[in-house]
């Protein structure tokens, strides 16, 4: 399954291979929906009476993993139930679509893709994922807090396709298709390192669609705007992310990064904040953070007291981090807040 030019340089991908050829014709349906469900998060999979062939390569980069799908036709769906049973489904998952057809359903979209379209799906909501002929899909599957989007964010891009004829499309797809033929190839952070990047090209589509620019061809203002947000995501956890820092980083003046932001209606700090504090909102409420303080998950994203921490996360959600947590640890797969003020 390793591309080309990758066994041409000799290199051996890691990972795993699954594939329903050395499988009893009776138990493929099965096998498929196991092996759709380790690596895609529990689903429901109607496929054709008739013989079903499949084969799916996932290949680590870093806490990220490339995954290269070849199968017939058939149709998926991830309901609440089986989100609601399912150990860890908090995971996002970015699917360009190589050859065949689909159509995705989410967050109240139904969209048909074509071949070189890619779109974003969430794992943590109902959806369904139908390809009505064989097809080849290459993936990116990603832990939601790593694309450092507030829930609204996220929603911008669900189910939503980006055509490779778009300026970000352009971009995205050969290089996410490149970088999924190559996953397991690289050392773990040089592979994370990488795949940053289409994390950060989701990022800025995000807070362009959230802005209701749809002209496909922002302002040299709006486009600096969207790299600098990028860069205060990819930062959060830095205590010293000031925006006297920012500007330097980016080569602006402190002076303009202000008016950039000024377009916005929010200041630099304010949003900063924001940000941190929808990840510390998200991290609160996971299981696998139960055992770290407050004051620790406060820290881990750039506050340096836990005393204004907890101030501002009441003023924000109307609540105290403890009180979130604990919430949120009753009803794990239905609690909800609104998006920081």
């Amino acid at each position: 399954m390793a591309d080309a030019a990758t066994r041409e340089a000799g290199l051996q991908p890691s990972g795993t291979f699954h594939t329903t050829d050395s499988v009893p014709r009776q138990r493929r349906r099965t096998y498929w929906r196991e092996v759709l469900s380790q690596t895609f998060g529990a689903v429901d999979i109607s496929v054709p009476e008739e013989v079903y062939s499949g084969t799916l390569r996932t290949s680590p980069l870093g806490r990220i993993r490339g995954v290269t799908v070849d199968g017939d036709s058939m149709q998926t769906l991830r309901t609440r139930r089986l989100i609601a049973g399912s150990a860890n489904d908090d995971h996002v998952v970015v699917m360009l679509l190589s050859s065949g057809a689909a159509r995705v359903e989410q967050d109240a979209r139904d969209a048909y893709v074509r071949p070189g379209q890619l779109f974003v799906y969430d794992r943590a909501r109902p959806l369904r994922l139908t390809f009505p002929e064989t097809f080849q899909t290459k993936s990116l599957v990603l832990p939601r807090h790593a694309l450092s989007l507030s829930e609204s964010d996220l929603r911008q891009i669900t189910a939503s396709p980006l055509d490779s004829g778009t300026p970000l499309g352009g971009l995205l797809s050969p290089f996410l298709s490149r970088l999924v033929d190559t996953a397991g190839t690289y050392p773990q952070r040089t592979g994370e390192a990488v795949a940053r990047n289409v994390v950060d090209l989701l990022t800025l589509l995000a807070y362009e669609r959230g802005s209701g620019d749809t002209t496909g061809t922002p302002s040299a203002a709006r486009v600096l705007l969207l790299r600098i947000q990028a860069y205060i995501v990819r930062h959060l956890a830095d205590p010293d992310l000031t925006p006297e820092a920012i500007a330097h980083a980016n080569r602006i003046s402190l002076r303009y990064l202000h008016k950039l932001f000024q377009t916005e209606g929010i200041t630099v700090g304010r949003w900063i904040q924001r940000r941190r504090l929808e990840q510390c909102r998200r991290e609160l409420a996971r299981r696998e953070a139960a055992g770290r303080t407050i004051a620790a998950v406060a820290h881990r994203w750039g506050f340096t007291s836990a005393a204004h921490f907890s101030r501002v996360f009441r003023a924000a959600y109307g609540m105290s981090p403890a009180e979130w947590r604990d919430s949120a640890a009753r009803e794990p797969r239905t609690y909800s807040l609104p998006p920081a003020a």
